[in-house]
């Protein structure tokens, strides 16, 4: 009888022993999962609550050359280039009654450039464009963006666009410009037309779209004056095609209205 009450205790004991971990097991992953039910919340009511968006993307695309004439009939292409230009209007959600710290710019630059997409012709790299000269083959060498871009953040009524300057109630866009170049080098083409230096040319020169077809990528980081940090990621697609429509009828005009919410990180 003592024996048997022994090994009745000693069941009971392992069974209270097992019970309590497997409470212990499921109270730990119960808190897990509270814990990131939790932090999902809060990362999508602080996107959502974003005091920043990007609602305008506008993108023009042609094409041009520099050459030199050897004939009358006969142009030779020292680079031909492809470019697009890129307009990104930042919305602060608030007009120039209702401007706080919270929505004005203190910061703003681009950052984590990459060609996600390489074209399979030409040497791709981005400028900054003055928007003066937006959607035309103006561009200014000491523009050009290496790793990254810091840009101006001021209040006064004028700007020097020459330089990457923004206004702090985001009244202006971020203007930058893609440009692909060398995708046909000393190249001669025969013609006894005019040559029309747009998109028409990568057609003369028997250039497929798929070749320079190209996504590029970065982030744009935000600090406001309340010191709080924000980032939204961006990625665009080189626009060449259009429905029926391609660069090798002239141009591509896009305006993307899609929403690019910036998330606040700190």
């Amino acid at each position: 009888m003592k024996k048997r009450n022994i090994i009745i205790s000693f069941i009971f004991i392992l069974l209270s022993t097992f019970l309590i971990f497997l409470l212990l097991v499921f109270f730990r992953k119960y808190k897990n999962k509270t814990s990131f039910e939790s932090n999902i919340l809060e990362i999508a009511n602080k996107n959502t609550n974003s005091i920043f968006s990007i609602d305008n993307i506008t993108l023009f695309s042609s094409c041009n050359a520099d050459t030199s004439i050897k004939t009358n009939s006969n142009f030779t292409l020292d680079n031909l280039y492809q470019y697009t230009d890129i307009a990104i209007f930042i919305n602060n959600k608030s007009t120039l009654k209702d401007l706080t710290s919270e929505n004005t710019l203190k910061e703003v630059y681009i950052d984590n450039i990459n060609f996600s997409k390489h074209p399979e012709q030409g040497t791709p790299e981005l400028f900054y464009k003055n928007i003066n000269s937006f959607s035309k083959p103006e561009f200014e060498k000491d523009n050009k963006i290496e790793n990254n871009l810091n840009l101006g953040i001021t209040s006064e009524d004028n700007i020097d666009y020459n330089s990457p300057t923004l206004y702090n109630n985001c009244a202006n866009p971020i203007t930058l410009s893609y440009i692909n170049n060398n995708i046909k080098t000393n190249y001669v083409l025969n013609t006894t037309n005019p040559i029309t230096y747009d998109g028409s040319l990568l057609k003369k020169c028997n250039i497929l779209l798929d070749s320079i077809t190209c996504d590029i990528s970065f982030d744009i980081f935000i600090t406001n004056n309340l010191d709080q940090k924000y980032k939204c990621p961006i990625c665009i697609s080189i626009p060449l095609e259009q429905g029926s429509n391609s660069i090798y009828n002239g141009n591509i005009k896009i305006k993307d209205t899609n929403t690019h919410v910036f998330y606040r990180y700190d």
